[in-house]
Protein backbone atom coordinates (compact mmCIF):
# COMPACT_ATOMS: atom_id res chain seq x y z
CA UNK A 1 0.00 0.00 0.00
CA UNK A 2 1.13 3.54 -1.06
CA UNK A 3 1.53 6.27 1.69
CA UNK A 4 1.79 9.61 0.87
CA UNK A 5 2.00 12.81 3.22
CA UNK A 6 -0.96 14.58 2.24
CA UNK A 7 -3.57 11.76 2.61
CA UNK A 8 -5.30 10.40 5.66
CA UNK A 9 -5.96 6.54 5.73
CA UNK A 10 -8.69 5.06 7.78
CA UNK A 11 -6.95 2.74 10.29
CA UNK A 12 -7.88 -0.94 10.38
CA UNK A 13 -6.92 -3.52 12.82
CA UNK A 14 -5.69 -6.61 11.72
CA UNK A 15 -6.28 -9.63 13.28
CA UNK A 16 -3.47 -11.15 15.30
CA UNK A 17 -2.74 -14.84 16.22
CA UNK A 18 -2.32 -15.71 20.46
CA UNK A 19 1.03 -17.34 19.05
CA UNK A 20 2.18 -14.26 17.46
CA UNK A 21 1.64 -11.50 19.60
CA UNK A 22 5.13 -12.06 21.99
CA UNK A 23 6.59 -11.95 18.81
CA UNK A 24 5.19 -8.77 17.58
CA UNK A 25 5.81 -6.80 20.66
CA UNK A 26 9.63 -7.87 20.73
CA UNK A 27 10.35 -6.95 17.48
CA UNK A 28 7.41 -4.14 16.51
CA UNK A 29 5.38 -3.64 13.73
CA UNK A 30 6.18 -5.96 10.88
CA UNK A 31 4.27 -4.00 8.41
CA UNK A 32 4.53 0.52 7.52
CA UNK A 33 2.17 2.08 8.96
CA UNK A 34 -1.05 3.31 6.47
CA UNK A 35 -1.34 6.93 8.40
CA UNK A 36 0.95 9.55 8.26
CA UNK A 37 0.57 12.99 10.60
CA UNK A 38 2.16 15.43 11.70
CA UNK A 39 4.53 14.72 14.74
CA UNK A 40 3.28 15.84 18.43
CA UNK A 41 5.91 17.28 20.61
CA UNK A 42 7.07 14.41 22.83
CA UNK A 43 5.60 16.20 26.05
CA UNK A 44 2.20 15.73 24.57
CA UNK A 45 2.21 12.23 24.93
CA UNK A 46 0.82 9.94 27.18
CA UNK A 47 2.40 7.85 30.08
CA UNK A 48 2.76 3.89 29.62
CA UNK A 49 0.44 2.36 30.07
CA UNK A 50 0.79 -0.35 32.64
CA UNK A 51 -0.65 -3.31 30.20
CA UNK A 52 2.62 -2.57 28.17
CA UNK A 53 4.57 -5.04 29.78
CA UNK A 54 2.04 -7.67 28.71
CA UNK A 55 2.06 -10.07 25.21
CA UNK A 56 -1.49 -9.55 24.98
CA UNK A 57 -1.57 -5.43 24.54
CA UNK A 58 -3.03 -3.73 21.74
CA UNK A 59 -0.50 -1.16 20.78
CA UNK A 60 -2.71 0.40 17.40
CA UNK A 61 -6.17 0.69 19.41
CA UNK A 62 -4.00 2.35 22.40
CA UNK A 63 -2.32 4.84 20.02
CA UNK A 64 -5.90 5.92 17.99
CA UNK A 65 -7.88 6.15 21.28
CA UNK A 66 -4.67 8.63 22.62
CA UNK A 67 -5.05 10.68 19.79
CA UNK A 68 -8.39 10.29 19.01
CA UNK A 69 -9.36 10.01 15.44
CA UNK A 70 -5.55 11.85 14.53
CA UNK A 71 -2.65 9.38 14.24
CA UNK A 72 0.41 10.81 14.48
CA UNK A 73 2.60 10.40 11.32
CA UNK A 74 5.23 8.32 12.50
CA UNK A 75 2.64 5.66 13.60
CA UNK A 76 3.53 6.17 17.04
CA UNK A 77 6.99 5.66 16.80
CA UNK A 78 7.86 8.86 18.62
CA UNK A 79 5.82 8.10 21.70
CA UNK A 80 7.61 4.12 21.89
CA UNK A 81 11.21 5.84 21.67
CA UNK A 82 10.00 7.77 24.56
CA UNK A 83 8.56 4.83 26.52
CA UNK A 84 11.65 2.62 25.55
CA UNK A 85 14.03 5.78 26.92
CA UNK A 86 12.30 6.03 30.24
CA UNK A 87 12.55 2.61 30.83
CA UNK A 88 15.29 1.11 32.57
CA UNK A 89 14.24 -2.31 31.51
CA UNK A 90 15.14 -2.26 27.92
CA UNK A 91 18.28 -1.02 27.85
CA UNK A 92 19.37 -3.72 25.46
CA UNK A 93 17.42 -2.22 22.61
CA UNK A 94 18.49 -0.02 19.86
CA UNK A 95 16.34 2.07 18.12
CA UNK A 96 17.24 4.02 14.80
CA UNK A 97 15.25 6.03 12.98
CA UNK A 98 15.64 7.91 9.16
CA UNK A 99 16.77 10.81 10.55
CA UNK A 100 19.32 9.27 12.60
CA UNK A 101 20.98 6.46 9.89
CA UNK A 102 19.69 7.77 6.63
CA UNK A 103 16.73 5.31 6.96
CA UNK A 104 12.98 5.76 5.12
CA UNK A 105 10.76 7.47 7.10
CA UNK A 106 8.64 5.63 9.21
CA UNK A 107 10.98 2.58 9.40
CA UNK A 108 12.18 1.00 12.73
CA UNK A 109 15.46 -0.76 13.13
CA UNK A 110 16.14 -3.06 16.15
CA UNK A 111 19.53 -4.67 17.00
CA UNK A 112 18.68 -7.23 20.10
CA UNK A 113 22.08 -8.77 21.60
CA UNK A 114 19.86 -11.28 23.63
CA UNK A 115 16.49 -11.89 22.44
CA UNK A 116 15.71 -13.96 25.46
CA UNK A 117 17.54 -11.72 28.02
CA UNK A 118 15.70 -8.90 26.24
CA UNK A 119 12.21 -10.54 26.26
CA UNK A 120 12.64 -11.44 29.88
CA UNK A 121 14.05 -8.23 31.02
CA UNK A 122 10.76 -6.42 29.37
CA UNK A 123 7.71 -8.32 30.52
CA UNK A 124 8.89 -9.90 33.29
CA UNK A 125 9.12 -7.71 36.33
CA UNK A 126 12.00 -8.16 38.83
CA UNK A 127 11.85 -11.21 40.74
CA UNK A 128 10.70 -10.43 44.80
CA UNK A 129 11.37 -13.16 47.03
CA UNK A 130 8.20 -13.97 49.05
CA UNK A 131 7.36 -15.81 52.07
CA UNK A 132 5.15 -19.88 50.79
CA UNK A 133 1.88 -19.53 50.58
CA UNK A 134 1.47 -21.97 53.35
CA UNK A 135 3.42 -19.60 55.66
CA UNK A 136 1.19 -17.19 55.40
CA UNK A 137 -1.14 -19.35 55.42
CA UNK A 138 -0.28 -20.94 58.44
CA UNK A 139 0.31 -16.93 59.76
CA UNK A 140 -3.34 -16.07 59.50
CA UNK A 141 -4.45 -19.41 61.09
CA UNK A 142 -2.66 -18.86 64.54
CA UNK A 143 -4.74 -15.88 64.57
CA UNK A 144 -7.85 -17.76 64.94
CA UNK A 145 -6.31 -20.93 65.80
CA UNK A 146 -4.77 -21.00 69.82
CA UNK A 147 -4.03 -24.61 69.28
CA UNK A 148 -1.69 -24.48 66.93
CA UNK A 149 0.31 -22.08 69.16
CA UNK A 150 0.41 -24.70 71.82
CA UNK A 151 1.43 -27.48 68.94
CA UNK A 152 4.23 -25.36 68.41
CA UNK A 153 5.25 -24.66 71.83
CA UNK A 154 5.16 -28.89 71.69
CA UNK A 155 7.00 -29.18 68.77
CA UNK A 156 9.80 -26.81 70.24
CA UNK A 157 10.11 -29.07 73.32
CA UNK A 158 10.12 -32.37 71.96
CA UNK A 159 13.14 -30.67 69.21
CA UNK A 160 15.22 -29.90 72.38
CA UNK A 161 14.71 -33.30 73.90
CA UNK A 162 16.11 -34.91 70.33
CA UNK A 163 18.83 -32.87 70.72
CA UNK A 164 19.73 -33.70 74.30
CA UNK A 165 19.09 -37.25 73.50
CA UNK A 166 21.42 -36.97 70.33
CA UNK A 167 24.20 -35.02 72.84
CA UNK A 168 23.90 -37.95 75.13
CA UNK A 169 24.15 -40.44 72.39
CA UNK A 170 27.53 -40.76 72.58
CA UNK A 171 27.93 -40.71 76.24
CA UNK A 172 25.07 -43.13 76.39
CA UNK A 173 27.38 -45.23 73.68
CA UNK A 174 30.52 -45.46 76.05
CA UNK A 175 28.08 -46.76 78.82
CA UNK A 176 26.56 -49.28 76.52
CA UNK A 177 30.18 -50.51 75.34
CA UNK A 178 30.92 -50.44 79.73
CA UNK A 179 28.10 -52.17 80.56
CA UNK A 180 28.75 -55.01 77.56
CA UNK A 181 31.76 -55.60 79.12
CA UNK A 182 31.34 -56.15 82.46
CA UNK A 183 28.47 -58.48 81.66
CA UNK A 184 31.30 -60.68 79.81
CA UNK A 185 33.56 -60.33 82.41
CA UNK A 186 30.60 -61.83 85.06
CA UNK A 187 29.73 -64.54 82.64
CA UNK A 188 33.76 -65.43 82.34
CA UNK A 189 33.37 -65.35 85.94
CA UNK A 190 30.68 -67.73 86.79
CA UNK A 191 32.03 -70.01 84.06
CA UNK A 192 34.80 -69.97 85.73
CA UNK A 193 33.14 -70.74 89.05
CA UNK A 194 31.31 -73.37 87.91
CA UNK A 195 33.34 -75.07 86.49
CA UNK A 196 34.89 -76.17 89.92
CA UNK A 197 31.56 -78.32 90.14
CA UNK A 198 31.53 -80.17 87.10
CA UNK A 199 35.67 -81.58 87.35
CA UNK A 200 36.18 -84.84 85.42
CA UNK A 201 36.67 -87.51 87.61
CA UNK A 202 40.20 -89.19 86.82
CA UNK A 203 40.72 -93.07 85.68
CA UNK A 204 42.01 -93.79 89.47
CA UNK A 205 38.59 -92.12 90.62
CA UNK A 206 36.91 -94.30 88.70
CA UNK A 207 38.11 -96.99 89.52
CA UNK A 208 38.09 -96.05 93.93
CA UNK A 209 33.95 -95.25 93.40
CA UNK A 210 33.54 -98.60 91.08
CA UNK A 211 34.94 -100.54 93.69
CA UNK A 212 33.41 -98.79 96.36
CA UNK A 213 29.75 -99.50 94.40
CA UNK A 214 30.26 -102.94 93.12
CA UNK A 215 33.45 -104.20 94.82
CA UNK A 216 32.75 -107.53 96.35
CA UNK A 217 33.92 -107.69 100.47
CA UNK A 218 31.62 -107.26 103.44
CA UNK A 219 29.07 -104.90 103.78
CA UNK A 220 28.94 -103.83 107.16
CA UNK A 221 33.04 -102.67 106.37
CA UNK A 222 33.68 -99.22 106.82
CA UNK A 223 34.84 -97.50 104.55
CA UNK A 224 35.29 -93.57 106.32
CA UNK A 225 34.93 -92.44 109.60
CA UNK A 226 34.10 -88.80 110.31
CA UNK A 227 35.92 -88.13 113.42
CA UNK A 228 34.77 -84.76 114.71
CA UNK A 229 30.83 -85.84 113.45
CA UNK A 230 31.88 -89.56 114.89
CA UNK A 231 29.73 -90.23 111.51
CA UNK A 232 31.11 -93.34 109.59
CA UNK A 233 30.15 -94.86 106.30
CA UNK A 234 30.00 -98.76 105.72
CA UNK A 235 30.35 -100.18 102.31
CA UNK A 236 26.15 -100.91 102.76
CA UNK A 237 25.62 -97.23 103.39
CA UNK A 238 27.38 -95.67 100.82
CA UNK A 239 25.86 -98.19 98.15
CA UNK A 240 22.95 -95.39 97.94
CA UNK A 241 25.18 -93.77 95.72
CA UNK A 242 24.35 -96.14 92.84
CA UNK A 243 22.08 -95.03 90.05
CA UNK A 244 18.48 -95.66 91.28
CA UNK A 245 18.86 -94.96 95.04
CA UNK A 246 17.94 -93.23 98.15
CA UNK A 247 19.82 -91.30 99.76
CA UNK A 248 20.04 -91.85 103.44
CA UNK A 249 20.93 -89.92 106.91
CA UNK A 250 24.56 -91.16 106.98
CA UNK A 251 25.58 -90.40 103.75
CA UNK A 252 23.82 -86.70 103.53
CA UNK A 253 25.28 -86.02 107.51
CA UNK A 254 28.51 -86.74 106.39
CA UNK A 255 28.52 -85.01 103.27
CA UNK A 256 27.26 -81.28 104.96
CA UNK A 257 30.18 -81.58 107.21
CA UNK A 258 32.52 -81.88 104.52
CA UNK A 259 30.29 -78.46 103.53
CA UNK A 260 31.13 -77.14 106.39
CA UNK A 261 34.48 -78.07 106.47
CA UNK A 262 34.64 -76.51 102.66
CA UNK A 263 33.81 -73.37 103.81
CA UNK A 264 35.79 -73.14 107.01
CA UNK A 265 38.77 -73.85 104.76
CA UNK A 266 38.21 -71.63 101.75
CA UNK A 267 36.10 -68.27 103.37
CA UNK A 268 36.76 -65.92 100.69
CA UNK A 269 34.98 -68.76 98.15
CA UNK A 270 31.80 -69.30 100.20
CA UNK A 271 29.12 -68.23 102.43
CA UNK A 272 29.37 -68.38 106.29
CA UNK A 273 26.69 -70.76 106.32
CA UNK A 274 25.41 -73.15 109.23
CA UNK A 275 24.14 -76.85 108.53
CA UNK A 276 21.96 -78.82 109.91
CA UNK A 277 21.83 -82.26 109.63
CA UNK A 278 18.86 -84.20 108.50
CA UNK A 279 17.42 -85.24 112.32
CA UNK A 280 16.95 -81.25 113.27
CA UNK A 281 13.37 -80.78 111.65
CA UNK A 282 12.22 -84.15 113.05
CA UNK A 283 13.48 -82.86 117.07
CA UNK A 284 11.90 -79.64 116.17
CA UNK A 285 8.82 -80.08 114.67
CA UNK A 286 7.69 -83.61 116.17
CA UNK A 287 7.26 -83.04 120.02
CA UNK A 288 4.51 -83.50 121.92
CA UNK A 289 2.70 -80.51 120.86
CA UNK A 290 3.79 -80.17 117.64
CA UNK A 291 6.56 -77.35 117.42
CA UNK A 292 9.09 -77.68 120.20
CA UNK A 293 12.06 -75.23 120.73
CA UNK A 294 13.57 -76.84 123.62
CA UNK A 295 14.36 -79.84 122.00
CA UNK A 296 16.97 -78.01 119.80
CA UNK A 297 18.07 -75.65 122.24
CA UNK A 298 21.77 -76.76 123.19
CA UNK A 299 22.39 -77.57 119.90
CA UNK A 300 23.60 -74.27 118.24
CA UNK A 301 25.18 -73.32 121.82
CA UNK A 302 28.21 -70.63 121.02
CA UNK A 303 30.78 -72.76 123.10
CA UNK A 304 29.49 -75.85 120.50
CA UNK A 305 29.20 -74.11 116.86
CA UNK A 306 32.07 -71.16 117.84
CA UNK A 307 29.65 -68.14 116.38
CA UNK A 308 25.98 -67.75 116.35
CA UNK A 309 23.20 -68.47 113.58
CA UNK A 310 22.27 -64.47 113.40
CA UNK A 311 26.04 -64.06 112.47
CA UNK A 312 25.31 -67.06 109.45
CA UNK A 313 24.66 -65.52 105.86
CA UNK A 314 22.11 -68.60 105.36
CA UNK A 315 21.42 -71.50 107.19
CA UNK A 316 20.20 -74.77 105.86
CA UNK A 317 17.46 -77.20 107.11
CA UNK A 318 16.77 -80.57 105.27
CA UNK A 319 13.42 -81.73 105.51
CA UNK A 320 12.14 -85.29 104.92
CA UNK A 321 8.49 -85.52 103.80
CA UNK A 322 8.28 -89.39 104.82
CA UNK A 323 9.67 -90.64 101.28
CA UNK A 324 10.73 -87.40 99.83
CA UNK A 325 13.57 -84.61 100.69
CA UNK A 326 13.26 -81.31 100.17
CA UNK A 327 15.19 -78.17 101.50
CA UNK A 328 14.60 -74.93 103.50
CA UNK A 329 16.82 -72.12 103.82
CA UNK A 330 16.49 -69.13 106.59
CA UNK A 331 18.20 -66.52 105.00
CA UNK A 332 19.38 -63.91 107.50
CA UNK A 333 21.23 -61.89 104.95
CA UNK A 334 18.14 -61.67 103.16
CA UNK A 335 15.24 -62.00 105.51
CA UNK A 336 13.51 -64.85 103.38
CA UNK A 337 12.23 -67.97 104.21
CA UNK A 338 12.90 -70.00 101.27
CA UNK A 339 11.58 -73.79 100.35
CA UNK A 340 13.01 -75.29 97.79
CA UNK A 341 11.02 -79.09 96.44
CA UNK A 342 13.12 -80.88 93.44
CA UNK A 343 8.93 -81.94 92.71
CA UNK A 344 7.78 -78.19 92.47
CA UNK A 345 6.03 -78.85 95.73
CA UNK A 346 5.30 -76.43 98.57
CA UNK A 347 4.98 -77.18 102.38
CA UNK A 348 3.63 -73.57 104.53
CA UNK A 349 4.35 -75.46 107.47
CA UNK A 350 7.62 -75.53 107.26
CA UNK A 351 8.68 -72.00 106.61
CA UNK A 352 6.38 -70.88 109.63
CA UNK A 353 7.61 -73.62 111.97
CA UNK A 354 11.23 -71.93 110.93
CA UNK A 355 10.16 -68.68 111.42
CA UNK A 356 9.10 -69.25 115.23
CA UNK A 357 12.64 -71.21 115.35
CA UNK A 358 14.99 -68.22 114.48
CA UNK A 359 12.66 -65.37 116.69
CA UNK A 360 12.92 -68.03 119.71
CA UNK A 361 16.60 -68.74 118.78
CA UNK A 362 18.10 -65.20 118.10
CA UNK A 363 16.03 -64.07 121.15
CA UNK A 364 17.95 -66.72 123.33
CA UNK A 365 21.44 -66.90 122.03
CA UNK A 366 21.90 -63.22 121.23
CA UNK A 367 19.10 -61.53 123.17
CA UNK A 368 18.06 -59.12 120.10
CA UNK A 369 14.42 -59.17 118.49
CA UNK A 370 13.97 -60.19 114.91
CA UNK A 371 10.76 -58.29 113.19
CA UNK A 372 9.43 -61.70 111.83
CA UNK A 373 6.75 -59.75 109.88
CA UNK A 374 9.03 -58.09 107.71
CA UNK A 375 10.26 -61.25 106.50
CA UNK A 376 9.03 -63.06 103.21
CA UNK A 377 8.13 -66.50 102.29
CA UNK A 378 9.60 -67.47 99.10
CA UNK A 379 8.82 -70.79 97.06
CA UNK A 380 11.69 -71.19 95.01
CA UNK A 381 9.98 -72.88 91.68
CA UNK A 382 12.70 -71.52 89.36
CA UNK A 383 15.07 -74.78 90.44
CA UNK A 384 16.45 -77.48 88.77
CA UNK A 385 13.98 -80.70 89.19
CA UNK A 386 13.94 -84.35 89.08
CA UNK A 387 12.48 -86.69 86.46
CA UNK A 388 12.27 -90.19 88.41
CA UNK A 389 11.69 -91.10 91.89
CA UNK A 390 14.77 -91.29 93.33
CA UNK A 391 17.13 -88.51 92.77
CA UNK A 392 14.98 -86.34 95.62
CA UNK A 393 18.51 -86.65 98.02
CA UNK A 394 21.12 -85.62 94.91
CA UNK A 395 18.95 -82.51 94.21
CA UNK A 396 18.72 -81.59 97.91
CA UNK A 397 22.60 -81.79 98.68
CA UNK A 398 23.46 -80.22 95.03
CA UNK A 399 20.69 -77.26 96.28
CA UNK A 400 23.41 -77.06 99.58
CA UNK A 401 26.82 -77.47 97.21
CA UNK A 402 25.56 -74.53 95.12
CA UNK A 403 23.94 -72.17 97.33
CA UNK A 404 26.71 -72.28 99.98
CA UNK A 405 29.18 -70.61 96.99
CA UNK A 406 26.72 -68.05 96.15
CA UNK A 407 26.21 -69.94 92.63
CA UNK A 408 23.35 -70.50 90.80
CA UNK A 409 21.68 -73.80 90.21
CA UNK A 410 23.01 -74.09 86.81
CA UNK A 411 22.35 -78.39 86.90
CA UNK A 412 20.18 -80.68 85.81
CA UNK A 413 18.84 -84.36 86.01
CA UNK A 414 21.45 -85.36 83.16
CA UNK A 415 24.17 -84.18 85.98
CA UNK A 416 23.08 -86.70 88.47
CA UNK A 417 24.94 -89.41 87.51
CA UNK A 418 27.89 -87.88 87.59
CA UNK A 419 27.38 -85.96 90.88
CA UNK A 420 26.38 -89.39 92.54
CA UNK A 421 30.70 -90.68 91.64
CA UNK A 422 31.83 -87.63 92.78
CA UNK A 423 29.71 -87.47 95.96
CA UNK A 424 31.57 -91.36 96.41
CA UNK A 425 35.01 -89.99 95.69
CA UNK A 426 34.53 -87.12 98.22
CA UNK A 427 33.03 -89.26 101.08
CA UNK A 428 36.22 -91.30 100.40
CA UNK A 429 38.94 -88.71 100.74
CA UNK A 430 36.68 -86.78 103.68
CA UNK A 431 36.53 -83.66 101.43
CA UNK A 432 34.64 -81.98 99.42
CA UNK A 433 35.88 -79.48 96.40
Amino acid sequence: MNTDAGHIFIFRKRPRLADDLFHRRLHGPQRKPSYLLDVLPSCFYPPIPPGAGFAAFDMGNFISSAFSDCMPKDGGLGLYRDWVDASQDARDLTVATRDGVGLGQGVLSRRILDPRKAALQASVPPWEKRKPHYKDALEKARLTDKRLGEIEVEVRLQEEKLDELRKRKEVYSIQLLVLHFAIGLCILICLQDLSQFFTPLTAEDENKVHDCLYGSGSSSEVLVLHESSNIEVSKEKIRCLRPHGWLNDEVINLFLELLKERGIREPKRSLKCHFFNTFFYKKLACGKNGYDYKSVKRWTTCRKLGYELIECDKIFVPVHQNVHWCLAIINMKAKTLQYLDSLGGNDPRVPSMLARYIVEEVKDKSNKEVDINSWTEEVVDCIPLQQNGYDCGMFMLKYMDFLSRGASLSFGQEHMEYFRKRTVKEIIILRAD
